[in-house]
């Protein structure tokens, strides 16, 4: 098959979950079909809808650069000239089938592009990005809100203050649009702040604010989510990676019959051996160093704890949002917390061979996260914030502790009781090890070809489209 995933941004700039599971789940295909990526990229270097087809880990990927440059709130997520962009990638690829991914910094029109071409749309169910205009996170994070239910109200408020409105007034601001070298150079070091410095509340921001800028009202808002349910009745297939998203996207209006609930699967890791000796517990987290991922929430529980009695170590990247990891090391002053960047996929063995226990605080609905299964491959036990997904994988005193985020004290609670408690730990590592194996990724790319077969069938059935 010539198959297609088409995903908002890609490695190696973009190292998160979704990029990460794609990427492994298209090596695995790649060997025995004919695969492409098609990615977004924002980069005021480069002129809007610069396309650029280039290789990654022997994959053919299609990257298209897509700088928010909107005439109106509609082309945020119908950006006219990524579709004229993608609908020649589809001309020029002849995809039997199409995965999406994520439609953010693409376009809504994309399902509909692809059946032109007659070729069937399946897709993952990552996060909210569909019906969260703001990055899919259904999380207002000035109010402190998560949104349970999709207020148009709140979403025009959240979306304002959004890294994604800054883009468009950036964009505004440098004349990204215009094409100017030096328009260009001058958006780049904005667009570098927009990245790093989402919640910034400096000059450039403010100044970014007074630029004449879309006009928005909650009805704008309905009008996406509109949208966004055709786009439901376009797509074949969805996979939802976790009960829980399944059940959320039910609810946004997605007829449960065409859900298909499944988990990622994964490049087994090599389970690191565990010396026994005793010490200070050893805290890991692993994740994007970001607000809504509750890393700050970690550390203000650990500032409570004796000190010689835990080590916090914290994998991420510092340097994609260092404003926020600016607050997380001032939080963290004299407290025996290691700040020890990001990884080699190769390195996670090691990584969480050298915790006792994986902490998972979000504050958003988590989907499936990536690192509880790759904790749970090496045997490593897990404390994860009762939201989403997470609770789909940690079982309750089993294989790892559940907590109440909004509840005052109550992961610190859960990690003085664990590094209190003698052989607490090590009875969670032995329900992890009896725990049902975590899904490879040769299983997953089989239930794959399976779906992608069954959607060309009854497409072929169907005859072709008008």
């Amino acid at each position: 098959m010539r198959i297609l995933h088409a995903i908002h941004d890609f490695l190696p700039r973009h190292h998160a979950g979704s990029e990460i599971y794609a990427l492994t789940l298209c090596r695995e295909l790649a060997s025995r079909h004919h695969v492409t990526v098609l990615c977004a990229e924002y980069d005021a270097r480069r002129r809007h809808g610069h396309v650029t087809w280039r290789v990654f880990e022997d994959l053919q990927v299609v990257e298209i650069v897509n700088n928010w440059t909107c005439a109106s709130f509609e082309e945020t997520y119908r950006p006219p000239l990524i579709g004229e962009r993608i609908a020649h990638v589809l001309r020029a690829i002849q995809p039997d089938v199409v995965h999406v991914h994520n439609l953010l910094n693409l376009t809504f029109d994309l399902p509909a592009l692809a059946a032109k071409h007659g070729a069937p749309v399946v897709a993952t169910l990552h996060d909210y990005t569909l019906v969260c205009p703001s990055g899919g996170q259904r999380l207002h994070q000035s109010e402190r809100h998560v949104c349970h239910t999709i207020d148009a109200d709140r979403c025009a408020r959240c979306f304002r203050e959004s890294p994604f409105h800054a883009q468009i007034s950036f964009a505004k601001l440098a004349g990204v649009a215009r094409g100017s070298s030096v328009a260009g150079r001058a958006a780049s070091g904005l667009s570098k702040i927009v990245r790093r410095f989402p919640r910034l509340g400096g000059g450039l921001v403010r100044a970014a604010a007074r630029v004449p800028h879309l006009p928005l009202t909650p009805q704008d808002i309905n009008d996406r989510l509109t949208a966004a349910r055709e786009v439901f009745k376009q797509i074949d297939t969805f996979v939802a990676p976790s009960p829980s998203i399944a059940s959320e996207f039910e609810q946004l209006g997605l007829d449960r019959s065409r859900i298909r609930v499944s988990d990622y699967g994964f490049v087994p890791l090599r389970r690191p051996s565990r010396n026994g000796a005793h010490g200070p517990v050893r805290i890991g987290y692993v994740g994007t160093l970001v607000w809504h991922k509750g890393v700050h929430a970690l550390v203000d529980a650990v500032r409570r704890l004796s000190p010689s009695s835990y080590e916090l170590k914290i994998f991420g990247d510092v340097n994609v949002f260092p404003d926020y990891v600016a607050h997380l090391r001032a939080g963290a002053a004299g407290l025996p917390v290691t700040f020890s960047g990001a990884f080699d996929r190769e390195r996670a063995g090691d990584v969480y061979g050298g915790i006792d226990v994986l902490v998972v605080p979000s504050l958003w609905l988590e989907n499936s996260p990536l690192v509880i299964h790759e904790a749970f491959m090496a045997g490593v036990p897990v404390v994860g914030a009762r939201m989403g997904g997470i609770a789909d994988l940690v079982e309750d005193g089993r294989n790892g502790r559940l907590y109440d985020p909004a509840s005052l004290g109550a992961l610190e609670r859960i990690l003085r009781e664990l590094i209190e408690t003698p052989g607490l730990l090590g009875g969670l590592a032995a329900g992890v090890r009896m725990s049902p194996p975590v899904k490879s990724i040769a299983q997953d790319a089989c239930e794959w070809e399976a779906i992608y077969a069954d959607v060309v069938n009854r497409r072929a059935a169907a005859g072709p489209t008008a």
